[in-house]
């Protein structure tokens, strides 16, 4: 079986509300179509498009953003040409690779690092040990988050079935949307989870058990990347470029602002969404992820090992997911090094 979605849902939304061309020549192309998730680690895609950031380097080329809620709806479209650019976990951008046999798409860029977190009930769990024997839902067979948590009951000796769930501990497969409900109805014990999903639970009362940052070199582990239908890269060189030139300084902009690129993204999600979150989800969320150029290309590497590891993915030929050439350009346009890709680059 290969990897699944990012846990939030099947469907895509659609926002078909094109961003106002600025002032400046059209690019190769009259439009580019974006699709990223309403979710705070595609806070790059948020703050990038609802401040006008990203659109600022395509001058008259217009963006197209579209939403969604789950990986393969994503995946689909990029296949499919209904988008050209996506913003996207790791699990689903080398399933598409692979099942595509290298065809599909290329890694162009990162955009956020970090928060995934367990969080438990912890009037019945109180130690790592406790998770024995304790229900813990993950987002979605396959995802990005469901490798993680069955490699790390794996390292602690503990015997899971990856496909079932049933094991020495039961992996509750869960949409994000509704795993707020099935902790409050006391259904699951506890969650392997991505921000805001781990904030909410800790505003029900569960208790931060892991970080998955701290199994990590250096903390960082990839959570979002940036990716590119292939075609669309070999004719559109410029408008990716653009596109990656507005990621970069939106980037270097919520570095710099942190507590104003909070409240954008909160305000991009109210727009998209029709709610915002509380300052007792958001504020403990926004402050566990980092955004990032770099696709920490080796931590994708290892989580591919790690889906081949727990059975749920055959093992894939990934030389070639990386095409960093053109994020290396804008990186050396702000006078910043190049980033490296691990041995996967199409070089």
């Amino acid at each position: 079986m290969a990897l699944s979605a990012c846990g939030y849902g099947s469907q895509a939304v659609h926002d078909t509300t094109a961003r106002t061309a600025t002032k400046g020549r059209k690019l190769s192309t009259d439009a580019v179509r974006v699709g990223y998730f309403p979710n705070l680690t595609h806070a790059t895609a948020l703050i990038g498009v609802q401040k006008g950031l990203i659109q600022k380097e395509l001058g008259g080329t217009v963006l197209k953003p579209q939403i969604f809620n789950a990986g393969p709806s994503e995946i689909e479209a990029l296949n499919g040409g209904s988008i050209d650019i996506g913003f996207i976990g790791p699990s689903p951008a080398v399933n598409g690779y692979a099942k595509s046999k290298g065809t599909s798409l290329r890694i162009v860029s990162g955009a956020a690092s970090g928060g995934v977190k367990l969080v438990v009930n912890p009037a019945r769990i109180k130690t790592l040990d406790d998770v024995k024997g304790k229900r813990i839902a993950t987002p979605q067979l396959g995802n990005t988050q469901d490798v993680a948590f069955l490699d790390w009951v794996a390292g602690k000796g503990w015997k899971v079935d990856a496909q079932s769930g049933r094991g020495d501990v039961s992996v509750v497969r869960t949409d994000s949307k509704i795993t707020p409900d099935a902790y409050k109805s006391g259904s699951i014990d506890g969650a392997w989870v991505p921000e805001p999903t781990a904030s909410k639970l800790v505003g029900q009362g569960a208790k931060v058990l892991l970080d998955e940052s701290t199994l990590w070199p250096h903390k960082r582990f990839v959570t979002t990347n940036i990716i590119v239908r292939q075609s669309f890269l070999r004719e559109h060189p410029d408008v990716v470029e653009a596109v990656l030139r507005g990621s970069v300084r939106t980037n270097a902009w919520i570095k710099t602002h942190r507590s104003g690129a909070k409240a954008s993204a909160n305000a991009a999600l109210m727009a998209l969404t029709g709610k915002e979150l509380a300052p007792e989800v958001i504020d403990p969320a926004w402050d566990s992820i980092q955004v990032t150029d770099d696709p920490l290309a080796a931590t994708l590497r290892t989580q591919a090992e790690h889906a081949v590891a727990t059975g749920l993915l055959k093992r894939p030929d990934l030389h070639g997911i990386y095409d960093l050439r053109l994020l290396d350009k804008v990186l050396a346009g702000e006078g910043r090094p190049a980033v490296p890709d691990a041995g996967l680059g199409t070089g």
